[in-house]
């Protein structure tokens, strides 16, 4: 009677440790998981992290070349404008220069047809004889004086506007504002000296407008 009660507990207690043994056996495979994907875990955290310094450096590197190329290009930006205010600058000289030359010379065709008209005047009273404008002859007289006026005036009107007369006699030769038309030896004189001036030169401010026609002396050991 003992032993039939007994056997359900005999048997209960066997299922129980059945059961308590295969829990632990559970809790210890589920233990040795969770200490692999941990130790795993740890093993691929390690393994990334020098992937992850080896992208950082690669990373410092790319924005060392970018401000490196910025630079450069700024460099180059800066080149162009400089260039480009100092080319502005000449132009705006050059502009201006030319506006004041156009201002001073505007008049130059001008004062170059008036030459002949000097020239004209000129001739005319060298051809005059001096010694006969006299009171004996009244009307050759005042037709010379007329001519010499008319002469001065217009040469003090091209004083008044900046055209001067070049009469280079017994000057150095200077091919800048004067033509040689010949050259000669002249007792006395060096080689390179005007001893004749055919025909006045003019210049209109520092402009030549018409080079002084000239003879020259030569060296006489030439």
């Amino acid at each position: 009677m003992t032993s039939i009660i007994n056997y359900p507990f005999r048997m209960c207690r066997s299922i129980l440790s059945s059961s308590l043994a295969t829990e632990c056996r559970i809790n210890g495979v589920i233990g040795y998981n969770i200490i692999h994907r941990k130790v795993s875990d740890a093993a691929a955290d390690n393994a990334k992290e020098p992937l992850k310094e080896s992208k950082e450096k690669i990373d410092i590197e790319a924005l060392v070349k970018q401000n490196e190329d910025l630079l450069e290009e700024n460099k180059n930006l800066t080149d162009k404008v400089r260039r480009y205010l100092a080319e502005t600058e000449n132009i705006r000289k050059r502009t201006i220069k030319e506006t004041a030359d156009a201002k001073i010379y505007a008049i130059q065709g001008f004062c170059k047809d008036l030459l002949d008209v000097a020239d004209s005047l000129s001739k005319a009273t060298e051809c005059v004889p001096k010694e006969e404008v006299s009171d004996s002859n009244p009307h050759l007289k005042h037709l010379y004086e007329g001519l010499v006026t008319t002469e001065s005036q217009l040469q003090t009107i091209f004083q008044r506007h900046g055209l001067m007369s070049i009469n280079p006699l017994n000057e150095k030769f200077d091919p800048n504002s004067h033509k040689a038309l010949f050259e000669q030896v002249v007792e006395g004189k060096e080689g390179g000296i005007v001893v004749v001036v055919s025909q006045i030169g003019y210049k209109l401010h520092d402009r030549i407008v018409r080079a002084a026609a000239v003879g020259i002396s030569k060296d006489p050991n030439q």
